[in-house]
């Protein structure tokens, strides 16, 4: 999908606007994608985005991380191998770390990317939509429209036997933030069933 910018005086041709690749909204707030090059920025820029999540353990590249400074969006790195190992399982701190910068709304609008937005980013949106109570089904029919072909069982076990209850107290953390519940006079008092 290629758009085409608009100035400000509402003249056309003013530059090309290209989503990168892989590009997908995820929720409200949320998308993914493969690796933005510079013929993205400008739509990067159309999402406002407040935070972006790389999963990639290379260093970011000069060009993007200037884009990033330029727009006041942070950055969070968790650097996950990309293998195509199936006796390799990916770092699930990792996952988790990830998910609790998704958690956070304070952290939208927020971007998702590895490479190529399949096999990393894919793991990630799978947790992601466990969190969400979706059925493991279309989790992984997701997975597989974005995998383009080139499914890896190992992440379809990993999504699989992620157990989402690691991310309670994550959750409840965040709730309790959010309803300025942390102070001793003000605590919920909840039931664990």
């Amino acid at each position: 999908m290629i758009l085409e910018q608009v100035d400000e005086e509402g003249a056309a041709g003013a530059g090309l606007v290209a989503p990168p690749a892989n590009f997908g909204m995820v929720d409200a707030g949320v998308y993914r994608s493969g690796f933005p090059d510079a013929a993205s920025f400008g739509f990067l820029r159309g999402l406002a985005l407040r935070s972006v999540v790389y999963l990639c353990p290379e260093p970011y590249p000069e060009a993007n991380a200037a884009f990033l400074k330029t727009e006041g969006i942070r950055l969070f790195q968790f650097g996950i191998e990309g293998n195509k190992d199936p006796y390799v399982s990916i770092p699930v701190d990792a996952i988790v770390g990830a998910l609790r910068v998704l958690l956070d709304v304070r952290n939208h609008p927020v971007l998702i990317h590895c490479k190529r937005g399949k096999h990393r980013t894919g793991c990630l949106v799978g947790c992601f939509r466990k969190l969400q109570n979706w059925c493991l089904s279309s989790v992984f029919e997701e997975y597989h429209r974005y995998a383009a072909g080139k499914s890896r069982l190992s992440d379809l076990r990993f999504i699989e036997s992620f157990d989402v209850t690691c991310m309670r107290d994550c959750m409840l953390r965040l709730i309790y933030r959010y309803h300025d519940c942390l102070q001793k006079s003000k605590r919920l008092q909840y039931d664990v069933r």
